[in-house]
């Protein structure tokens, strides 16, 4: 593997093979001495062109605690702000000889096209309603800590998924895992042709969460992106809760050891109840440790081998 752009780059053995060594990584977070020798030497630069806190965060304390040296690069702070290229921004950085570029940038497929111009490894850290593949892994990865094998379990999405690369990523990682996965949203934000890549790649879609919940083995509330709304997808967030959020009334339908999943940031009060978010049962806070643990794993397997 020389990128990390899309779960589909990744085979069931590898994303097993992730999640063992993230096992190992998670130890790392409850050592006094947090650091590890293996990417002493290599340099990953983070490239941001959108705000992120988790994400980039969990990206940068993963380099430096496998020695890397990490530097961030955003939007604001770099010569893209004066109307450089993307082109012209990657090359020169990977001019001075840097070893890997995690990217975050609006453009779907911005990361693949990086991929293509550049010898450095590339990590898709979001590119815009395309995918999300870290977030997809450090979700499963969760899951699998709570529930065991995923063969066979039902996870239900939850959201806005027109906007939702972390919704594209976990389709395709959890069924690929052998999960039962059914996808919920109004029909605003229910992406068009969805019906025919269900169809192909194996999951259910619905518009009625209080039929589906009940049967969830997990449920991940996504984000309602106002952000990237341009027009009236819905009434009002009194009328999206009502119909597609997890309130305190829809918690008690859920089974009690259900874990609950959010990628954040959290609207609360809109797409998740803070009961819903605080309950004993939510994974929100295990996500993000999970989230550093993953993605020391992908660093370590893309730049420590003999072939990076």
């Amino acid at each position: 593997m020389k990128h990390l752009l899309s779960i589909d780059d990744l085979s069931v053995d590898a994303i097993a093979e992730i999640f063992e060594t993230a096992a190992d990584m998670h130890d790392v977070q409850r050592r006094e001495v947090k650091k590890l020798p293996a990417l002493r030497g290599r340099t990953v630069i983070n490239m941001f062109f959108e705000d992120s806190t988790r994400t980039r965060s969990s990206f940068e304390i993963a380099g430096k605690w496998l020695s890397a040296d990490v530097i961030n690069i955003s939007a604001k702070g770099s010569s893209a702000s004066k109307g450089e290229s993307l082109r012209d921004t990657v090359l020169t950085v990977c001019a001075m000889g840097v070893d890997g570029l995690v990217i975050r940038h609006p453009a779907s497929g911005a990361a693949h096209q990086v991929s293509q111009w550049v010898d450095a490894v590339v990590v898709n850290a979001g590119d815009g309603m395309h995918e999300h593949p870290t977030q997809a892994l450090l979700d499963a990865y969760t899951l699998q800590r709570r529930m065991g094998s995923l063969e066979g379990r039902h996870v239900v999405l939850v959201g806005d998924l027109t906007h939702s690369r972390v919704f594209r990523s976990n389709v395709l990682c959890l069924t690929k895992l052998g999960a039962r996965v059914t996808v919920v949203a109004p029909p605003t934000l229910m992406p068009s042709g969805i019906a025919a890549w269900s169809a192909s790649a194996g999951f259910e879609t619905s518009y009625d969460l209080d039929a589906v919940l009940p049967e969830a083995d997990a449920v991940m509330m996504l984000r309602v992106q106002r952000e990237r709304m341009s027009g009236g997808y819905f009434p009002s967030a009194r009328e999206y809760t009502v119909g597609y959020g997890l309130t305190r009334d829809r918690l008690a339908t859920l089974k009690p050891d259900a874990p609950i999943c959010h990628p954040g940031p959290m609207n609360r009060g809109l797409e998740i109840a803070a009961d819903a978010a605080d309950a004993a049962q939510s994974v929100v806070l295990e996500q993000v440790s999970s989230g550093l643990a993953v993605r020391m794993s992908v660093l370590y397997h893309l730049l420590a081998g003999e072939e990076s």
